[in-house]
Parts: C-alpha cells; sequence; structure tokens
C-alpha cells in the first residue's frame, strides 16, 4: 500500500481539484481529506457517511459554583478573558489550565469538549475518510492524524493500494501531520512570485522529513515566464515535474455541478492534462 499526500503552499492553488480527479481515476484507492479547517474534497466526491465519531480537542475549564469562594485569582491568571462574573466563556477559553491551577479552593474542573467530528463515508470511486473541525478550535493536528489513521485501517481491511491524501495548505502542524511516513507528495503551485516562493518552502519541509517530491504547475498559461522558471527550477533540483495543467473555465462549471473535471467534461483541455499527469504519476508510483 503507498501513501501519497498532495500539498499546496497556500489555498486556491487546484489541490483538491486535482485530489478529487485523482481519485476518480484510481481504480483501488482510499481517500482522506486532511485539510479539516477548511475541508472541501467532499463537495466533489459526494460521499455517503457511514460513521461518525467525535474529536475531543483541548479542554475546558468550568468554574463549579458550589465550590467557589469568588476570591478573583482565575480572573487575574487568566490571559485569554474567558471568565466574566466566575463563568467560563468555552469559545474564548484556550484550555490552558492556568485557572485550575491557581484556583485556592479547586472549584475549577477541566472537561473535554467535542471539537469537531471524523467520518467513514463511501464514494462512487472508494472509501473516503475526512472530518470537519469545529470552527475556532485548535488541534486540528491531532484530528488530521485520526483521518490519516482511520484511511490506513480502511486500506489495510480492503486491501487498498493507495490512500490519497488531501493534506493542508501551507507548512504548519496540520501539514506535518498530513505527510507523516508517506511514500511521496505532490505539490501543486501556480506561476506566481509567491507560488514559485511557497514551492520552496513546502519542498524544504518534505525534505526535512525525506519524502520523494513531485510538482504539478496549475494554470501554467497565465504566465508562461514564471512557469517556464519553475520548469527550469524542477530540472536544476531533480524534481519530478508530473504535468502542467492549463486554464480551463470547465473547471469552474465542474465545480458548480459538484463532479471532477475528468468526469465532468473529459475532452476539456484541463481534464486531458490532468489524465496525462495520473498516468505518469502512476507509473513512477508503482
Amino acid at each position: 500500500m503507498k501513501q501519497v499526500t498532495i500539498l499546496s503552499g497556500k489555498g486556491g492553488t487546484g489541490k483538491t481539484t486535482i485530489t478529487a480527479c485523482f481519485a476518480t481515476l484510481s481504480e483501488n484507492a482510499v481517500f482522506a481529506d486532511c485539510d479539516v479547517d477548511a475541508s472541501n474534497l467532499h463537495l466533489l466526491l459526494n460521499p455517503e457517511i457511514k460513521e461518525t465519531n467525535e474529536f475531543m480537542g483541548l479542554n475546558v475549564a468550568y468554574i463549579d459554583p458550589e465550590k467557589c469562594i469568588q476570591c478573583g485569582k482565575c480572573v487575574e491568571v487568566c490571559r485569554f478573558n474567558a471568565i466574566e462574573d466566575y463563568i467560563v466563556d468555552p469559545i474564548h477559553c484556550e484550555g490552558c489550565k492556568v485557572c485550575v491551577v491557581n484556583c485556592p479552593v479547586e472549584a475549577i474542573e477541566y472537561n473535554p469538549r467535542v471539537s469537531g467530528h471524523a467520518y467513514i463515508s463511501e464514494t462512487k470511486y472508494g472509501p473516503m475518510s475526512h472530518a470537519r473541525l469545529t470552527p475556532g478550535m485548535e488541534n486540528s493536528g491531532k484530528l488530521v492524524t485520526q483521518v490519516r489513521q482511520n484511511a490506513s485501517k480502511i486500506a489495510e481491511e480492503k486491501e487498498k493500494d493507495l490512500v490519497l491524501v488531501d493534506g493542508s495548505p501551507g507548512i504548519g502542524c496540520p501539514v506535518i501531520a498530513s505527510i507523516a511516513n508517506v511514500n511521496a507528495s505532490v505539490v501543486v503551485v501556480e506561476p506566481t512570485l509567491s507560488g514559485i516562493h511557497d514551492l520552496k518552502r513546502a519542498l524544504e519541509l518534505l525534505e526535512h522529513f525525506e519524502i520523494t517530491p513531485y510538482v504539478i504547475v496549475n494554470k501554467y498559461d497565465i504566465n508562461e515566464e514564471h512557469s517556464a522558471d519553475l520548469k527550469k527550477f524542477c530540472k536544476e533540483n531533480n524534481i519530478e515535474l508530473l504535468g502542467m495543467i492549463p486554464f480551463d473555465p470547465t473547471v469552474t462549471k465542474a465545480m458548480v455541478q459538484r463532479t471532477p473535471i475528468v468526469e465532468f467534461s473529459p475532452d476539456s483541455p484541463a481534464a486531458k492534462a490532468i489524465v496525462e499527469t495520473w498516468k505518469r504519476f502512476s507509473s513512477l508510483l508503482f
């Protein structure tokens, strides 16, 4: 079983669109949407949820009114202004536990709270593991790990050849959780100055974790000069350039219809380029 994560240096590069197309073209795979802060792979794959599990993230403080002597110590030490009239606002509470350890009468409890949900679903293309983090909640890295563990378990049980992961943009904690122990990673980049900069950051992260990188240039024809720079950069650094996807308005139409472009319009320029990119990638991977 191979595990591959598709990344991007920033949001909006087309990472999820390409992941959905790869999912459509794969024959024996499990899909995982690890962009839990803003998950949207389900919008294209239309999964039917089979199992739902609560995700317990940061704990939240609770002041027991029967024990509280209203000394004001908790209000004094709270740096998030989460306590008013000796009642904890769960939205502002960051679960730091400072109020708990400073309460002289031990009137403050530290209770778990539901920070999101993890789902196991079925799509027309194969099983899918995904999640939704409650807006404003932290610990998305832990939820990403849970999503990936669910995907790996399904792949082992159903003898799948591939776990295809839609990772988070950037290089932060959720991204690190998305790429842990994968066989390869594909970075989707746009031909812009910021895109080149973000690509370099993503490649540095992958190099640190000794993960084989691949690159896809999306909407390459919006700036062919920068596309040529990206192509030159990949060649000089011995990085496999899988494909150059042209800008195609049909992609937006496919998104509105909640269908991957390779299925919505197989003869469109973007769909043809993505199919060729997938063929190249799968031949290198397997």
